[in-house]
């Protein structure tokens, strides 16, 4: 059994990618939604998190409990969240999905169903956070792919290394 983490920067495909995966019979799940991840309170000004003095943080029993008693022979998650290093142990292999500045930017003023990245504040946060937070996600990552390819052939690629 493997459990594959699909992550990178709000913009870069992730739930894209998941839902293309569950259209091709597989079990994948979007962690960065309400029912696997909240915000939190923090106190931190390292500037690491989407929102003044809050971060979205997986619940941790209910995706620890996902990763351990699936029984999905490739079991799929997506998210990035502060505290998604402690599911490592867990989890099989790392892809990391990137796209240029431009690109991101683009999406998330298209995107519906989600208004994070829309405002002029969420835009800034977005170009600061993938300064600060994408090369630390790359050290970690098994692999990388560039997501302005159309997104079926993004999930061709991923199946083929992981699968």
């Amino acid at each position: 059994m493997k459990r594959i983490l699909i992550t990178g920067m709000s913009g870069t495909g992730k739930s894209s990618v998941i839902v293309e995966l569950i259209r091709r019979g597989y079990q994948a799940v979007d962690l960065d939604t309400p029912e696997w991840s909240h915000w939190v309170s923090t106190v931190s000004n390292d500037g690491l998190t989407p929102r003044e003095g809050q971060d979205w943080v997986w619940k941790e029993e209910a995706v620890r409990h996902l990763l351990r008693h699936n029984k999905a022979e490739n079991l799929f998650v997506s998210g990035c969240a502060e505290n998604m290093t402690q599911f490592y142990d867990l989890i099989d292999i790392v892809i990391l999905l990137s796209a240029p500045r431009d690109t991101i930017l683009e999406r998330l003023s298209l995107r519906s169903g989600n208004a994070y990245g829309q405002s002029l504040e969420d835009r800034r946060k977005v170009i600061e956070l993938i300064d600060m937070i994408e090369p630390m996600l790359r050290q970690s990552a098994t692999f990388e792919f560039d997501t302005q390819q159309p997104i079926a052939t993004t999930v061709d690629e991923i199946i083929a290394k992981t699968v």
